[in-house]
């Protein structure tokens, strides 16, 4: 039924004012909210930016960084996130006791994620490999470019990027082709049963020394040897040490050499 006092203005300024306080009080809430985030945002960023300072200066290594600041970010933005509750009212004691059920609930769910969290803990603590190192995995190898808190990056020498779970490089075998500052080369080259045998192995003992990126200090210097007598071929060796950064220079380098001079030598 119809009340014309409803529509009456001193009715209307009456709910008005009335309402007037809770207005004022969500505005109010609204602005104290959006300032909070803002200052909370670039607290965050200034918190990151502090840690990754004093890491740097401490020497620590980019993927320990990489790993911290992934941790202090999303803890950043839980604080964040909690405190604009509160400012809204919403009780966050209950808010983070539901938020704590429901982490075991997402824990049990999300066992891989956790194992692959553990995996990057591993890694760090025990760092078999390091930002910048050459990894093999199975059948994936590369540079790794970042470690986070559930991935490693690889750069391939192609420039493609891979990304495999940390529980999965934590728990299985991997090589680390630039753990050392130096490698050693194995050129293997058949020569014929025909061919003379010491004057290819003093082609490739040469080459070896001659070569300007080979190591010559005792223990790494060049060698050369017979290394089988195969069904159709005598296999020589061409065995050398080098800096791991120059590997495959000197792979291409002395590979490309040894044909050009047994070539020469009628060999």
């Amino acid at each position: 039924e119809f009340d014309p006092e409803a529509v009456k203005p001193s009715y209307l300024k009456q709910q008005l004012e009335a309402l007037l306080p809770d207005i004022i009080d969500f505005g109010i809430r609204v602005i104290l909210v959006l300032v909070a985030f803002f200052i909370g945002m670039k607290l965050l960023k200034l918190v990151r930016k502090i840690v990754g300072r004093s890491l740097e200066h401490a020497g620590v290594e980019v993927g320990v960084k990489q790993f911290v600041d992934s941790i202090i970010r999303i803890v950043g933005y839980i604080v964040i996130a909690l405190v604009l509750l509160g400012l809204f009212g919403i009780d966050t004691t209950s808010f983070a006791a539901a938020l704590a059920s429901a982490g075991v609930a997402i824990g049990l769910a999300l066992q891989g994620s956790l194992s692959n969290f553990a995996g990057g803990v591993i890694i760090l603590l025990i760092k078999p490999f390091k930002v910048g190192d050459y990894v093999i995995q199975g059948s994936l190898e590369g540079t790794v470019s970042e470690i986070q808190l559930f991935y490693t990056t690889l750069t391939t020498p192609d420039n493609r990027k891979i990304i495999i779970p940390n529980g999965q490089l934590a728990d299985n075998s991997l090589i680390n082709a630039t753990a050392s500052d130096t490698r050693r080369l194995d050129i293997k080259v058949g020569i014929s049963y025909n061919s003379d045998v010491k004057l290819a192995k003093d082609l490739l003992l040469k080459l070896g020394e001659n070569d300007p990126d080979t190591l010559k200090e005792e223990g790494k210097a060049p060698m050369a040897a017979v290394e089988e007598l195969a069904d159709s071929s005598v296999n020589m060796l061409l065995r050398v040490w080098t800096q791991t950064d120059k590997y495959w220079d000197v792979k291409f380098r002395l590979t490309e050499a040894v044909k050009f001079a047994f070539d020469e030598a009628g060999i």
